[in-house]
């Protein structure tokens, strides 16, 4: 079994200063400073995503692509009810019921966490979630059943959205930091 030890840092929970329950009997506080950085970031993930989608119904929709780079990158307005690649459009509502999933985990993971690499993480996942969720929500054809706006069109690449690279970028940070061995409650496992 991996022993855990405490990541090297300025420590802000009593384990950490050597202050922990086992030295004075008191409970642990919870990470509530990584928790506002979870919500800032699922914040400012989720408004660049729902201006950008705003900005791009208003002016680009139903008009021709803007070049960006040549034939290499696009603005498009593509309406999606499927997942990337416009798989799955039969299934918007299961779709939007893991999005939701996905949101009510993060929000009980967030109660653990001690780390401030997975509050960036979870706070991109949590904001790509939501832009993603709200458009399902709210757009046509009706409620659970919305089409999710993307209009970033790579060439030879499925067309996408802000929330969706944010989903993307979370999920990569993820697996980064699960293979150093970083857990969400702060603790690195070594072998």
């Amino acid at each position: 079994m991996a022993e855990a030890e405490r990541i090297i840092g300025t420590p802000d929970t009593p384990e950490a200063a050597g202050t922990g329950p086992e030295q004075d009997g008191t409970a642990r506080p919870r990470g509530g400073r990584r928790i506002a950085v979870l919500f800032a970031v699922a914040a400012l993930a989720y408004l660049l995503d729902l201006g950008s989608k705003l900005l791009v119904v208003a002016k680009l929709e139903h008009h021709p692509p803007i070049e960006v780079a040549g034939d290499w990158l696009k603005f498009e307005a593509i309406r999606n009810a499927g997942a990337a690649f416009g798989f799955g459009e039969a299934f918007t509502v299961i779709f939007t019921v893991i999005a939701a999933a996905v949101i009510v985990v993060i929000a009980r993971l967030a109660r653990k966490l001690y780390s401030l690499p997975w509050a960036v993480a979870l706070g991109l996942l949590l904001g790509g979630a939501l832009g993603n969720l709200t458009d399902r929500i709210f757009r046509s054809p009706g409620i659970f059943e919305g089409a999710v706006v993307d209009f970033i069109a790579p060439k030879g690449f499925a067309v996408f959205n802000l929330a969706d690279s944010a989903i993307v970028c979370g999920g990569i940070l993820i697996v980064l930091l699960s293979f150093r061995g970083l857990d969400p409650d702060g603790t690195v496992h070594k072998d």
